[in-house]
């Protein structure tokens, strides 16, 4: 019997439904299905190999035949696949469905490269600790990228029970909803309880990918959600609230209320891939004041008419949000021109023409002087 087969099951009673299968991945998977093939969704990649979860059971199979020279199309959790069906020793993953969503960050080496975290996700939760001082600049950052992948974002600030009163949590609370316009900011105590079923509520469509530091309680957190201690614990530091790396791999589970999750190690960087939307929407409210500036090439530094510095003297806006804006967008130019010879060209320019302005500048306060 063939499992994978629209007649068989329809989406909604697929055996993968509880992993996100629906009528749009059925269709996709068609022609697959026409081989013989078993759909199968990826719930952890190792060493050449993963781990599926079919309509036959979880499955390891071989990801030989998806090595692209890309590796940005390599084969990462979440991905939906094709694989060979009971009987192929060894099995193989024979190809993988087009993501809909995939978070992305560029790797840490010195080469051109972005590095896929996780794929086809609804939902991004980023975990900040209460444990320490929040590092807004970081949180702005995970929302970039979140913002790009095409998810919706969260942040969740775990360990709430480490603030002594509701007015301090309130403030902090609200120093984030600073940062995250348009973004749910929900504080979270695994000890107590507090927030859980709110999250538990948001993450019960779709898949939620979770990010964060190393320390950031999102094993714990997981494991919360999960109803269950299925992610390992460590104690953070007392000094600085950091934790070592309790998760390192990534992980996809069904959760008990429905929906997936996959939890992540914890990044220690978090640098952008070609995310100028997502620092866009980051920074909306930056980007609408733009609008309404003189000159439409605004640089928001010394111009007449700059309704960005504008805001800032009269304290509508923190002028660590632009210092914050420019330093993201001026890092995503730097890496989306490592690899776009057109970009490189425009920034050559742009170099050129403000060298020229600041030549022009010189002579004319020359021409005063004599």
């Amino acid at each position: 019997m063939n499992l994978s087969s629209p007649s068989v099951c329809s989406a909604s009673s697929h055996p993968l439904a509880s992993y996100g299968w629906d009528a749009g991945w059925e269709a996709e998977f068609a022609p697959h299905a026409e081989r013989g093939l078993l759909p199968g969704r990826v719930v952890r990649v190792d060493r050449g190999q993963c781990d599926l979860v079919t309509p036959a059971g979880t499955v390891r199979a071989d990801t030989e035949f998806v090595v692209p020279r890309d590796p940005m199309k390599v084969v990462c959790t979440g991905d939906w696949a094709a694989v060979d069906p009971d009987g192929g020793d060894p099995r193989y993953v024979r190809t993988l469905l087009p993501r809909r969503t995939a978070f992305v960050r560029s790797t840490s080496s010195k080469r051109s490269e972005g590095q896929i975290l996780a794929a086809n996700v609804d939902h991004a939760i980023v975990a900040v600790s209460l444990a320490a001082e929040v590092d807004l600049g970081r949180v702005e950052r995970f929302l970039a990228l979140a913002w790009e992948s095409g998810a919706q974002p969260m942040v969740v600030l775990t360990k709430a029970d480490l603030v002594p009163d509701a007015v301090g949590l309130s403030y902090l609370v609200q120093d984030v909803e600073t940062t995250a316009p348009g973004v749910t900011v929900l504080p979270v105590s695994a000890l107590t309880g507090d927030g859980l079923d709110v999250l538990v509520a948001s993450v019960s469509q779709g898949t939620s990918v979770l990010l964060g530091q190393s320390g950031a309680g999102k094993s714990t957190l997981a494991n919360a959600l999960l109803g269950e201690d299925v992610m390992d614990v460590q104690a953070t530091r007392d000094m600085d609230g950091k934790g070592r790396h309790t998760t390192t791999t990534r992980n996809l589970l069904a959760l008990p209320g429905g929906g997936v999750l996959i939890d992540t190690p914890g990044l220690r960087g978090v640098g952008l891939w070609d995310a100028e939307s997502g620092v866009g929407q980051v920074f909306s409210e930056i980007e609408e004041l733009a609008e309404r500036c003189r000159f439409y090439d605004c640089a928001h530094g010394s111009e007449p008419g700059c309704a960005v510095l504008a805001a800032i003297d009269a304290g509508d806006l923190p002028e660590r949000r632009l210092e914050s804006y420019r330093k993201l967008m001026r890092e995503n130019q730097w890496i989306v021109a490592k690899t776009d010879a057109r970009v490189r060209a425009e920034i050559k320019r742009d170099w050129k023409r403000k060298g020229a302005q600041g030549r022009a500048a010189m002579e004319a306060k020359r021409g005063r002087w004599r």
